[in-house]
Protein backbone atom coordinates (compact mmCIF):
# COMPACT_ATOMS: atom_id res chain seq x y z
CA UNK A 1 0.00 0.00 0.00
CA UNK A 2 2.09 3.37 -1.10
CA UNK A 3 1.91 6.20 1.61
CA UNK A 4 -0.99 8.36 0.15
CA UNK A 5 0.96 11.80 1.56
CA UNK A 6 3.05 13.88 -0.04
CA UNK A 7 6.16 15.27 2.27
CA UNK A 8 4.53 18.95 2.40
CA UNK A 9 1.04 17.50 3.15
CA UNK A 10 2.55 15.99 6.10
CA UNK A 11 4.68 18.33 7.45
CA UNK A 12 1.87 20.59 7.72
CA UNK A 13 -0.72 17.88 9.26
CA UNK A 14 2.33 18.19 11.95
CA UNK A 15 1.82 21.78 12.54
CA UNK A 16 -1.84 21.28 12.20
CA UNK A 17 -2.18 18.58 14.97
CA UNK A 18 0.08 20.55 16.86
CA UNK A 19 -2.18 23.61 17.36
CA UNK A 20 -5.08 21.31 17.49
CA UNK A 21 -3.73 19.36 20.49
CA UNK A 22 -2.35 22.35 22.46
CA UNK A 23 -5.40 23.98 22.54
CA UNK A 24 -7.62 20.53 23.66
CA UNK A 25 -5.07 20.08 26.48
CA UNK A 26 -5.70 23.68 27.51
CA UNK A 27 -9.67 23.77 27.81
CA UNK A 28 -10.53 19.90 27.04
CA UNK A 29 -11.52 20.02 23.48
CA UNK A 30 -10.62 21.13 20.01
CA UNK A 31 -8.38 19.17 18.09
CA UNK A 32 -11.45 18.11 15.50
CA UNK A 33 -11.89 21.73 15.43
CA UNK A 34 -8.55 22.50 14.62
CA UNK A 35 -7.91 19.81 12.44
CA UNK A 36 -10.69 18.92 10.84
CA UNK A 37 -11.56 21.79 8.52
CA UNK A 38 -8.16 21.91 7.84
CA UNK A 39 -7.18 18.47 7.26
CA UNK A 40 -9.89 18.30 5.09
CA UNK A 41 -8.87 20.57 2.76
CA UNK A 42 -5.56 19.67 3.27
CA UNK A 43 -6.34 15.67 2.21
CA UNK A 44 -9.22 14.47 2.93
CA UNK A 45 -7.84 11.01 3.75
CA UNK A 46 -7.09 12.58 7.18
CA UNK A 47 -11.29 12.96 8.20
CA UNK A 48 -12.65 11.19 9.90
CA UNK A 49 -10.98 8.15 10.78
CA UNK A 50 -7.43 9.52 11.35
CA UNK A 51 -8.27 12.11 13.30
CA UNK A 52 -10.30 10.31 15.49
CA UNK A 53 -7.80 7.90 16.34
CA UNK A 54 -5.05 10.50 16.75
CA UNK A 55 -7.80 12.40 19.33
CA UNK A 56 -7.96 8.64 21.21
CA UNK A 57 -4.37 9.01 21.97
CA UNK A 58 -4.65 12.70 22.73
CA UNK A 59 -7.41 12.13 25.40
CA UNK A 60 -5.87 9.31 27.41
CA UNK A 61 -2.67 11.59 27.71
CA UNK A 62 -5.25 14.42 29.29
CA UNK A 63 -7.38 11.92 31.04
CA UNK A 64 -4.21 10.61 32.61
CA UNK A 65 -2.60 13.78 33.84
CA UNK A 66 -5.85 15.29 34.71
CA UNK A 67 -7.11 11.71 36.73
CA UNK A 68 -7.23 13.50 40.23
CA UNK A 69 -10.24 15.74 38.83
CA UNK A 70 -12.13 12.92 37.02
CA UNK A 71 -15.99 12.84 38.47
CA UNK A 72 -16.91 9.21 37.17
CA UNK A 73 -20.55 9.03 38.48
CA UNK A 74 -21.02 11.66 35.90
CA UNK A 75 -19.49 10.05 32.96
CA UNK A 76 -22.15 7.56 32.36
CA UNK A 77 -24.49 9.43 31.06
CA UNK A 78 -22.58 11.38 29.12
CA UNK A 79 -21.10 7.83 28.10
CA UNK A 80 -24.78 6.64 27.11
CA UNK A 81 -25.36 9.32 25.10
CA UNK A 82 -22.52 8.78 23.10
CA UNK A 83 -23.26 5.17 22.41
CA UNK A 84 -26.89 5.95 21.34
CA UNK A 85 -25.51 9.30 19.46
CA UNK A 86 -22.45 7.37 17.43
CA UNK A 87 -24.73 4.54 16.50
CA UNK A 88 -27.24 7.04 15.01
CA UNK A 89 -24.90 8.84 13.44
CA UNK A 90 -23.65 5.92 11.19
CA UNK A 91 -26.69 5.04 10.62
CA UNK A 92 -27.17 8.73 9.46
CA UNK A 93 -24.22 8.80 7.51
CA UNK A 94 -25.87 5.91 5.19
CA UNK A 95 -29.30 7.39 4.89
CA UNK A 96 -28.88 11.36 4.69
CA UNK A 97 -26.47 13.46 3.17
CA UNK A 98 -23.70 14.37 5.57
CA UNK A 99 -24.04 18.20 4.80
CA UNK A 100 -27.51 18.10 5.84
CA UNK A 101 -26.74 16.48 9.11
CA UNK A 102 -23.42 18.65 9.64
CA UNK A 103 -25.20 21.93 9.25
CA UNK A 104 -28.20 21.28 11.87
CA UNK A 105 -25.63 20.05 14.29
CA UNK A 106 -23.41 23.14 13.32
CA UNK A 107 -26.94 25.46 14.04
CA UNK A 108 -27.62 24.28 17.31
CA UNK A 109 -23.92 24.63 18.76
CA UNK A 110 -24.21 28.31 17.85
CA UNK A 111 -27.87 28.69 19.35
CA UNK A 112 -26.51 26.55 22.91
CA UNK A 113 -23.54 28.68 23.05
CA UNK A 114 -26.01 32.33 22.52
CA UNK A 115 -28.22 30.67 25.56
CA UNK A 116 -24.73 30.25 27.54
CA UNK A 117 -23.79 33.79 26.97
CA UNK A 118 -27.48 35.00 27.89
CA UNK A 119 -27.35 34.01 31.25
CA UNK A 120 -29.12 30.65 31.04
CA UNK A 121 -27.31 28.17 32.80
CA UNK A 122 -26.95 24.66 31.13
CA UNK A 123 -26.76 22.89 34.60
CA UNK A 124 -24.75 19.61 35.21
CA UNK A 125 -27.78 17.05 35.26
CA UNK A 126 -27.74 13.97 33.88
CA UNK A 127 -30.18 14.42 31.47
CA UNK A 128 -28.62 17.61 29.62
CA UNK A 129 -25.52 15.36 30.06
CA UNK A 130 -27.30 12.37 28.09
CA UNK A 131 -28.75 14.91 25.55
CA UNK A 132 -25.11 16.70 25.18
CA UNK A 133 -23.15 13.27 24.52
CA UNK A 134 -25.97 12.12 22.21
CA UNK A 135 -25.31 15.16 20.13
CA UNK A 136 -21.76 14.90 20.61
CA UNK A 137 -21.76 11.48 19.35
CA UNK A 138 -23.93 12.60 16.27
CA UNK A 139 -21.90 14.86 15.43
CA UNK A 140 -18.15 13.03 15.92
CA UNK A 141 -19.22 10.16 14.24
CA UNK A 142 -20.29 12.50 11.48
CA UNK A 143 -17.46 15.27 11.28
CA UNK A 144 -15.65 14.32 13.78
CA UNK A 145 -16.16 17.93 15.88
CA UNK A 146 -17.81 16.28 18.53
CA UNK A 147 -16.57 18.16 21.85
CA UNK A 148 -18.33 21.43 22.02
CA UNK A 149 -21.83 19.79 23.15
CA UNK A 150 -20.25 18.30 26.52
CA UNK A 151 -18.11 20.95 26.84
CA UNK A 152 -20.98 23.60 26.96
CA UNK A 153 -22.09 21.70 29.65
CA UNK A 154 -19.16 21.74 31.80
CA UNK A 155 -18.32 25.46 31.34
CA UNK A 156 -18.81 26.47 34.76
CA UNK A 157 -16.79 23.46 36.42
CA UNK A 158 -12.53 24.20 37.06
CA UNK A 159 -10.32 23.76 34.21
CA UNK A 160 -9.05 20.27 35.32
CA UNK A 161 -12.50 18.60 36.11
CA UNK A 162 -13.09 20.32 32.17
CA UNK A 163 -10.12 18.57 31.12
CA UNK A 164 -9.90 15.74 33.00
CA UNK A 165 -14.08 14.75 32.83
CA UNK A 166 -14.01 15.45 28.78
CA UNK A 167 -11.14 13.69 28.00
CA UNK A 168 -12.76 10.24 29.75
CA UNK A 169 -15.96 10.98 28.56
CA UNK A 170 -13.83 11.14 24.93
CA UNK A 171 -12.06 8.05 24.87
CA UNK A 172 -15.33 5.74 25.17
CA UNK A 173 -17.21 7.85 22.68
CA UNK A 174 -14.01 7.91 20.29
CA UNK A 175 -13.79 4.14 21.16
CA UNK A 176 -17.44 3.95 20.17
CA UNK A 177 -17.16 5.96 16.51
CA UNK A 178 -14.30 4.47 15.35
CA UNK A 179 -16.14 1.28 15.84
CA UNK A 180 -18.83 2.30 14.32
CA UNK A 181 -16.54 3.86 11.34
CA UNK A 182 -15.11 0.02 10.84
CA UNK A 183 -18.48 -1.19 10.76
CA UNK A 184 -19.89 0.59 7.53
CA UNK A 185 -15.95 0.49 6.32
CA UNK A 186 -14.95 3.94 6.52
CA UNK A 187 -12.27 2.84 8.65
CA UNK A 188 -8.92 0.25 8.26
CA UNK A 189 -5.37 -0.05 7.69
CA UNK A 190 -5.12 2.97 5.42
CA UNK A 191 -6.76 5.14 7.78
CA UNK A 192 -4.07 3.79 10.30
CA UNK A 193 -0.96 4.46 8.22
CA UNK A 194 -2.17 8.15 7.78
CA UNK A 195 -2.40 8.63 11.38
CA UNK A 196 0.88 8.03 11.91
CA UNK A 197 1.84 11.62 10.57
CA UNK A 198 -0.10 13.41 13.06
CA UNK A 199 0.92 11.91 16.55
CA UNK A 200 3.84 13.67 16.72
CA UNK A 201 2.40 16.53 16.41
CA UNK A 202 -0.13 15.15 19.22
CA UNK A 203 2.72 14.77 21.61
CA UNK A 204 4.38 17.84 20.94
CA UNK A 205 0.78 19.95 21.43
CA UNK A 206 0.01 18.16 24.75
CA UNK A 207 3.10 18.72 26.49
CA UNK A 208 2.48 22.87 25.23
CA UNK A 209 -0.49 22.89 26.92
CA UNK A 210 0.53 22.12 30.11
CA UNK A 211 1.89 25.55 30.10
CA UNK A 212 -1.46 27.55 28.67
CA UNK A 213 -3.59 25.59 31.47
CA UNK A 214 -1.88 27.91 33.88
CA UNK A 215 -2.91 30.67 32.00
CA UNK A 216 -6.57 29.94 30.94
CA UNK A 217 -7.16 28.45 34.68
CA UNK A 218 -7.14 32.12 36.01
CA UNK A 219 -10.75 32.48 35.37
CA UNK A 220 -10.79 32.05 32.02
CA UNK A 221 -11.43 28.98 31.34
CA UNK A 222 -15.13 29.55 30.48
CA UNK A 223 -14.54 32.59 27.97
CA UNK A 224 -12.30 29.92 26.33
CA UNK A 225 -15.08 27.26 26.32
CA UNK A 226 -17.63 29.47 24.74
CA UNK A 227 -15.03 30.91 21.74
CA UNK A 228 -14.11 27.56 20.87
CA UNK A 229 -17.52 26.11 20.62
CA UNK A 230 -18.84 29.33 18.59
CA UNK A 231 -16.22 28.80 16.32
CA UNK A 232 -16.84 25.19 16.13
CA UNK A 233 -20.39 25.67 15.04
CA UNK A 234 -19.22 28.42 12.45
CA UNK A 235 -16.85 26.32 11.40
CA UNK A 236 -19.30 23.42 10.38
CA UNK A 237 -21.71 25.61 9.14
CA UNK A 238 -18.94 27.42 6.77
CA UNK A 239 -17.48 23.91 5.54
CA UNK A 240 -21.08 22.72 4.52
CA UNK A 241 -22.69 25.76 2.68
CA UNK A 242 -20.02 26.80 0.81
Amino acid sequence: MDFPLSFIESLIAFFIATIGSALQGSIGFGLGLIGVPLLVILNPVFVPGPILLSALFLTILIAWRERYAISLKEIKWAVLGRIFGSTLGSFILIIIPQKNVSILFGTMILCAVMISISGIKLELKPKNLLGAGTVSGIMSTTSAIGGAPIALIYQYQKGSKIRGTLSTIFIFGTLISLSALLIIHRFGLREIYVTTVLIPGILLGFFASKQLTKILDRGLIRPAVLIASAFSGIIVLIKNLF
